[in-house]
């Protein structure tokens, strides 16, 4: 079986654009629900029926997981407690505010969920301004229309949310509706003024006037819709047609991973019939019964008593196959990995402990996918969610409350991210470091703040740059001696 054989078995709403069919169907690979479709576990060989039954409509007992776990080593690379970036800007009391927005939102762990679910092809932030305090929040984009400006494309005009969901699911969220009037249609959509709600409709009813739900609709009057709207891998190879989504990270390795999964797991059946093969009996005294062969089960340890001209055997297989079967698999995985630009290094093979450069040789397809994606998640995504809450702090009336600190006009001018290396680095590498940073000193190519500027990040000496510099005025301080 291979994806589109899948796809075609998994359920799709005629009511649906296929846009958000496809974007469904690959959420499903990414949570590892894309078996859940087929009827039948993969140890069952006959229906109730006793027809039988083909491995394509059998569960597999095994799954890789390669599709998920390069997504999360790459996302990992991204916003992970170790890789999260440096927020640097013009004016120092913006990169406080943002630094306090970073840990009071706990907006690494946000964006790593907003990196695993965009994996897909896209994701959505949503800035929320409750009371004077900014709040952040993903959202898939399965089922969000966008629309952009004409004049300026990069630019959201509005984005519309739209899916079924049960009138049982609406009673229990407090709308008033018929707990039996079925699925429904719920709806809203956010532009420049407002996040408009509508009163949820019947599937049936959809030619009816959309009515706006007052009591939930909410007026924020920001001046732009505040939605970051991210495409995962912009111009790749599987990015959709309408320019919303770009390309998902893992499709490429999908049938690999479906071939994977279904070897593995007629290996393991194999080895499983290995331990305790079919025992066949050949009895001419009586145990033929009408003509019909007679099996009995119950494996190698069966006491049988027999009459002279009886006969047993069983029915072994040899351990060749399953050795055969476990070389192709890792044939496949490496095959899957290369099309995925995920990790294939084998950490065992290690003898020794390594340089971080060494590291990032050995994790190379991995770092250039994370590479891309930080153009993704990091300078669209991250930074102009940054730029958005300057804007915002300028909109709301006594600016943005953050860590108990009101903040207004924040100004984004110089915002930037510093990115960390992808490793840390050993003694040896620091130390090779700080005598290339004093030749460079002594030399005069750089000055001495110069060099504290490239030794501070990877020494953790970003906050005594006032006490080596006296706030940073003076370059060419004799402090500069207590540098490591």
């Amino acid at each position: 079986m291979d994806w589109l054989a899948l796809q075609a078995r998994m359920p799709r709403d005629p009511d649906m654009s296929p846009r958000s069919s496809r974007l469904g169907n690959l959420e499903a690979v990414l949570e590892g629900r894309q078996y859940d479709v087929l009827p039948f576990a993969f140890s069952r060989e006959r229906s109730e029926a006793g027809d039988y039954v083909p491995l394509d409509e059998r569960r597999p007992s095994v799954r890789t997981g390669l599709c998920r776990v390069v997504v999360e080593d790459s996302v990992s690379l991204l916003f992970s407690e170790g890789h999260w970036p440096e927020i640097s800007a013009t004016d120092p009391r913006t990169v406080e505010a943002l630094a306090d927005l970073v840990r009071e939102t706990h907006l690494n762990d946000i964006m790593l969920d907003a990196a695993t679910r965009g994996s897909v092809g896209s994701v959505a932030l949503l800035l929320k301004v409750v009371e004077r305090r900014p709040f952040i929040e993903v959202l898939t984009t399965r089922y969000l229309t966008p629309l952009w400006s004409r004049s300026d494309p990069g630019m959201l005009v509005s984005v519309t949310e739209r899916y079924k969901v049960t009138a049982q699911d609406l009673v229990a969220l407090g709308y008033d509706v018929d707990p039996a009037a079925g699925q429904m249609w719920f709806e809203r959509c956010w532009n420049d003024v407002a996040e408009t709600w509508y009163i949820p409709v019947g599937v049936n009813q959809i030619d009816q006037q959309r009515r706006i739900d007052h009591q939930r609709t909410v007026v924020h009057e920001l001046g732009f819709v505040p939605i970051i709207w991210i495409r995962n891998i912009s111009g790749g190879a599987g990015s959709g047609r309408d320019g919303a989504d770009g390309a998902c990270t893992f499709s490429a390795a999908i049938d690999t991973v479906i071939e994977a999964d279904y070897l593995l797991s007629q290996a393991g059946r194999g080895l499983k019939y290995g331990s305790d093969p079919t025992l066949v009996l050949k009895d001419p005294a009586g145990a033929m019964a009408g003509g019909s062969m007679v099996v009995h089960s119950g494996g190698v340890a069966s006491a049988l008593t027999l009459p002279p001209e009886g006969d047993a055997k069983l029915l072994e297989i040899n351990g060749n196959a399953a050795a055969a079967v476990l070389a192709h698999v890792q044939e496949l995985r490496a095959i899957a990995l290369e099309a995925m630009h995920g990790n294939r290094a084998h950490g065992d093979r290690l003898s020794n402990a390594q340089s971080g450069r060494a590291i990032e040789l050995m994790f190379q397809g991995l770092i250039w996918l994370a590479d891309r994606l930080r153009i993704s998640y990091g300078e669209v995504g991250l930074l102009a969610l940054m730029r958005m809450v300057c804007a915002a702090s300028g909109r709301v009336r006594g600016g943005l409350s953050i860590a108990g600190q009101d903040y207004a006009d924040l100004d984004a001018v110089g915002l930037r991210l510093i990115w960390p290396g992808w490793f840390p680095m050993t003694f040896a590498d620091k130390q090779a470091q700080a005598a290339t940073v004093a030749s460079l000193v002594a030399s005069g190519v750089i000055d001495k703040q110069a060099a504290f500027d490239i030794v501070a990040p990877v020494n953790d000496l970003q906050g005594h740059r006032g006490r080596l510099y006296g706030d940073g005025v003076q370059g060419g301080s004799d402090t500069t001696s207590e540098l490591p």
